[in-house]
């Protein structure tokens, strides 16, 4: 297969603003042994990147600065030892920088075959979410059937894919949002109950809802603001699973005498420093357990916009308003 020897990409000269993003000319990636270069179709706009693009969440050494952690698109080129994919497959992949422009390199142990009936955008909605939601909330916290979980941001692009796969696993869901409309879509898709974070207490809800017992996990990105009642709202043997502070990262005056008493663990992670070894057990305990759903249709990303590629500061600009319920995708 022929290809370019300039792609288009998205270039940030400097930390800052959305209006700081630029398109740009610059040549392909080159590709490391087991990587597997990807046409771009379609690329996720996440968290992560807008922390990026502030100058707060620098890539990792070795990795891409250019934005971007998930795409979908074509397989174009193989690197030295890379396995279980040929060119012309269609696949979506976990990139550990790079997404935001027309060709992206990744790990192929990091790359998954499009769902049966999928297009790019997609499945482009799941690879950042899906990863981050099996690895802390199946993997890390160990959520079984038949137990609670309470989920924060439910109406995010990470809390739309744990409310369904927290659901599908047979547990109990609850969650925060902050509005009524987004309550709703939260209780759409299959939580119990959503809890509207600026009118109500959740930590009082849950109690009330569970008879005083709690919860068994809960999935936090707030950090430091909802630690107190987080553990307040966790049952004997519960499990506090925090993968951001977007409330804080430090945490005044709280009771830690209940995690002692009530056998608490908490934990955190976050999804980009992992090994590559761990992405790969990620990524496969995604393609046995969590494929066959969205094939099924039982889960499916919530998508809540497509933009095209030039509109990459409208998409940060819908993220940090913090009004969209579920994904935001550029198409290419």
């Amino acid at each position: 297969m022929s290809l370019p020897l300039e792609m288009q990409f998205v270039d940030l000269p400097a930390p800052g603003g959305p209006e700081n993003m630029v398109l740009a000319k610059g040549p392909l990636p080159e590709l490391k042994p087991g990587d597997i270069l990807v046409r771009v179709e379609a690329a996720g706009i996440n968290r992560p990147d807008v922390l990026q693009r502030k100058g707060d969440y620098p890539p990792p050494p070795g990795a891409s600065p250019i934005l971007g952690l998930e795409v979908a698109g074509e397989v174009v080129a193989l690197g030295e030892g890379a396995q279980g994919f040929r060119i012309g497959d269609r696949v979506c992949a976990l990139a550990n920088g790079g997404g935001y422009a027309e060709y992206t390199a990744v790990p192929a142990t990091q790359v998954l075959a499009w769902p049966r009936g999928y297009d790019a955008v997609k499945a482009a909605a799941l690879p950042e979410t899906f990863f981050t939601v099996w690895a802390n909330v199946f993997d890390m916290a160990g959520l079984k059937a038949g137990e609670t979980i309470l989920i924060h941001g439910g109406s995010s692009g990470i809390g739309t894919t744990a409310i369904q796969l927290a659901k599908a696993f047979g547990a109990e869901v609850f969650v925060t949002a902050g509005s009524t409309e987004k309550c709703r879509a939260c209780e759409a898709l299959g939580a119990k109950r959503a809890i509207n974070y600026r009118d109500e207490d959740f930590k009082t809800v849950v109690l009330e809802e569970t008879g005083g017992r709690g919860v068994d996990v809960i999935l936090d990105m707030v950090g430091g603001r909802y630690f107190d009642r987080n553990i307040g709202s966790l049952a004997k043997d519960g499990r506090l699973s925090i993968i951001a502070f977007l409330g804080g990262a430090k945490v005044e005056g709280a009771n830690i005498a209940p995690i002692l008493t009530k056998r608490l663990h908490v934990m955190g992670s976050a999804l980009r420093p992992r090994t590559a070894a761990e992405k790969q057990a990620i990524r496969d305990g995604l393609v046995e357990k969590v494929w066959p759903l969205l094939e099924t249709g039982k889960v499916a990303p919530v998508i809540h916009s497509v933009l095209p590629f030039s509109a990459v500061a409208d998409g940060h600009r819908q993220m940090e308003q913090g009004d969209h319920v579920g994904k935001i995708i550029m198409s290419l």
